[in-house]
């Protein structure tokens, strides 16, 4: 039987199928707050999206609505909303690195008894994408969607260590509003030193800091070509968690960080 135009239009075959405009102008909207890959105010928003700031914030009312956007309650700009966060973590969670990564890092944070989170590049930095909680307590906003400061914890630094700098350039300039590099030019001789040792250690740790009372260490997840897929870190308060390079918090998150390694490269 001869198919007929209502029939291509239903298979996606023959001529382009009629959409919803709204919709697409809709997606304008979201596809011009990932560019920035940065809160926007509505002006720069409108702009970028090409319509006038009227219509635009008609459809951040109803974005906003659908958890796709948010507002800043400080700034006024809008970013991506929860929802937006959570179809991104399902893209995510069909890559092999995360695959891989989920069940180690479960059965890391109950060998320890610690906190462990999974990092993964995004351009406003190094941020959580799966958190396992274990063992005590932590007063410390920590959960998926934290961006982690480059220099100020271990887990930005593990990502100043191995990530190409062409991909920090982005981070660093988001980071810094813009500015460049967050690190001092008087610091930077440094800071490469340190970003060295944690390249021959193979773990970074922080020790109060950023927020006093908690520290953590964080290890790189690296591919078959030595590339950062990934960085562990091991969260819990500095009286309780041993972070001696070579005591046993830093032993099993080495051993998981390379086995996930090994995971992805046998995928």
């Amino acid at each position: 039987m001869a198919k007929t135009a209502k029939d291509d239009e239903a298979t996606g075959s023959g001529k382009q199928q009629r959409g919803i405009q709204s919709v697409e102008v809709g997606g304008r909207v979201l596809h011009a707050l990932a560019r920035a890959r940065t809160p926007l105010a509505l002006s720069d928003l409108a702009t970028s999206a090409d319509i006038a700031p009227g219509q635009a914030h008609a459809y951040l009312v109803s974005l906003t609505r659908l958890g796709l956007i948010k507002r800043d309650e400080l700034s006024g700009r809008y970013e991506p909303g929860p929802l937006s966060l959570r179809l991104g973590l399902m893209q995510l969670a069909n890559q092999p690195a995360f695959r891989a990564a989920v069940p180690r890092v479960a059965a890391l944070a109950e060998e320890i008894g610690f906190s462990v989170a999974i990092c993964t590049v995004a351009p406003q930095g190094p941020t959580i994408v799966r958190y396992e909680h274990a063992g005590f307590p932590l007063h410390v906003n920590l959960h998926v969607g934290t961006v982690m400061s480059l220099p100020a914890t271990s887990t930005g630094r593990v990502f100043c260590a191995h990530l190409a700098p062409e991909t920090l350039q982005t981070m660093w300039a988001n980071q810094s509003g813009g500015a460049g590099e967050i690190v001092a030019p008087s610091e930077r001789k440094a800071f490469d030193a340190t970003l060295a040792a944690i390249r021959e250690r193979g773990i970074e740790r922080g020790i109060d800091a950023p927020s006093p009372g908690i520290s953590s260490l964080a290890a790189p997840v690296l591919d078959a070509h030595g590339q950062l897929c990934l960085a562990l870190t091991v969260i819990g308060p500095s009286g309780a968690i041993d972070v001696n390079w070579d005591g046993p918090v830093a032993g099993a998150l080495r051993q998981a960080a390379r086995d996930i390694g090994a995971d992805i490269a046998a995928d």
